[in-house]
């Protein structure tokens, strides 16, 4: 039997520095915020414009660039035995979500429905079925950070949650607020996630979750069957920034693209054969109507910039991942997006967006000038968000979406096959939550019909 690492008990303080992840007695619900969020009046106003034009430096990982950090390390002592036990069934599931934090009493609802559906699903599925991990794709803490918000928003919201928790920051998990006093977002943040040792954090208050032990901001995530090249993408609302993009960014170096190309080529060298996926908080694509509709697209657009980059290291070193993830646009979003010059056939790489974790679901495409939205079919060819390409290939679809519900992703992969579904949070059971699922053959990077 897998318990990812804790067995179900807890003590009172972590024993011979051995992590935690959930109570040993189920606590209810939460009643509601604990804390007013002043940075959602007023001050989030006045510091919109900061929010397009500051950024942060990037703090430097304690893992080499071609280091990967293991399911293994995260869980502790229990680890190796936990890895075997996932190659003995064949089969790795986790979880994926993006954008869970909730900014005010009325929307904590929200982000309480998902963070219980995810538990359930952790504490109820079959042994070979249960998830073996959380991966956060950002914006944990609205608004922005601030080390007295992780409680209501991560912590007890995630109280019940058995399994660690891997994530990566978002632009509200890093953005400075001016002259506010103490520790920053970004700091707070590597305290929670980013700690040496598995130590609880003045963040938990009450309950025994310890700190995760990543390297960083950054890093490559390795699991049974899977690897996850995790990139941070900075603090602005818009657009996306993994480097200083030769000079425009001064305070953010170039550590990532290094990093990019050292995982990827390690992943080429040693003829990495698990699923290969890239995350980041900000999407390379969201979506918007062509300028002829006379609408224009959701609250958050799609980076060309950024995946210019990213695509050229690929190219360069001669591997592609088989599977994008993002949140940030608060809806959830999956493209097709076909890409060649990597071997003899093209590849089928989705492109993935699940932002709507809690925070909010926005509309696909907003209302203009008092006329309803006017949204797309599912498999439109949307070719005209990939203009800049430096790989070559043709085509991008929006296979499918959903700007209506709250949900998150299951990814299961094995040795052939990598599958990620996406559940839309309801009153139903699992199965029937289950809006859309990809499934990717990993030795063609060729999609499989379901």
């Amino acid at each position: 039997m897998v318990d990812h690492g804790n067995g179900g008990k807890t003590a009172s303080h972590p024993v011979f520095g051995e992590p935690v992840f959930n109570e040993a007695t189920e606590l209810p619900n939460p009643a509601g915020f604990t804390t007013f969020h002043t940075s959602d009046t007023q001050t989030y106003r006045e510091i919109q414009e900061l929010l397009k034009r500051d950024v942060v430096v990037v703090p430097q990982s304690r893992m080499a660039s071609d280091e990967l950090y293991t399911l293994a390390k995260a869980l502790g002592a229990r680890g190796a035995d936990v890895v075997r036990e996932i190659k003995s069934s064949g089969r790795i599931t986790f979880h994926s979500v993006g954008d869970s934090g909730a900014t005010t009493k009325g929307f904590y609802k929200n982000e309480i429905a998902v963070t219980d559906q995810l538990t359930t699903d952790a504490h109820t599925s079959q042994v070979a079925n249960r998830p073996a991990f959380l991966f956060h794709l950002g914006d944990l803490v609205y608004s922005f950070g601030e080390s007295e918000y992780y409680w209501d928003q991560f912590y007890d919201a995630f109280r019940n949650y058995p399994a660690p928790i891997l994530a990566i920051p978002g632009n509200h998990d890093s953005f400075v607020v001016p002259d506010r006093k103490g520790d920053t977002p970004l700091t707070v943040f590597q305290r929670n996630f980013c700690a040496e040792k598995p130590v609880r954090t003045p963040e938990a208050r009450s309950l025994h979750r310890t700190a995760m032990t990543q390297p960083g901001v950054y890093y490559a995530f390795d699991a049974p069957f899977v690897r996850i090249i995790a990139l941070f993408s900075n603090a602005l609302e818009d657009p996306g920034v993994i480097s200083s993009e030769d000079g425009h960014w001064p305070d953010v170096t170039d550590v990532q693209l290094e990093f990019l190309r050292k995982q990827l080529e390690r992943a080429k060298s040693e003829k990495y054969a698990g699923a290969l996926l890239l995350a980041m908080h900000h999407p390379p694509f969201s979506y918007s109507p062509p300028r002829s509709a006379g609408h224009s697209g959701g609250n958050h657009s799609g980076n060309s910039t950024m995946l210019r980059q990213i695509d050229q290291i690929a190219k360069d070193v001669g591997i592609y991942p088989h599977a994008v993830l993002s949140g940030h646009a608060h809806n959830y979003q999956r493209y097709t997006r076909t890409v060649e010059g990597f071997s003899a056939e093209g590849y089928d790489v989705p492109f993935i967006i699940c932002g709507n974790g809690g925070h909010h679901v926005n509309k696909l495409v907003q209302s203009h000038r008092g006329q309803p939205s006017s949204e797309p079919q599912y498999g439109t060819d949307v070719s005209y968000l990939d203009h800049q390409r430096v790989v070559d290939g043709q085509g991008l679809l929006l296979e499918k979406y959903d700007d209506e519900d709250f949900g998150y992703l299951r990814i299961s992969v094995d040795n052939q096959q990598l599958r990620i579904a996406y559940h839309a949070v309801t009153d139903g059971s699992l199965l029937q939550s289950r809006f859309d699922l990809v499934t990717i053959d990993l030795a063609s990077h060729t999609m499989v019909a379901n």
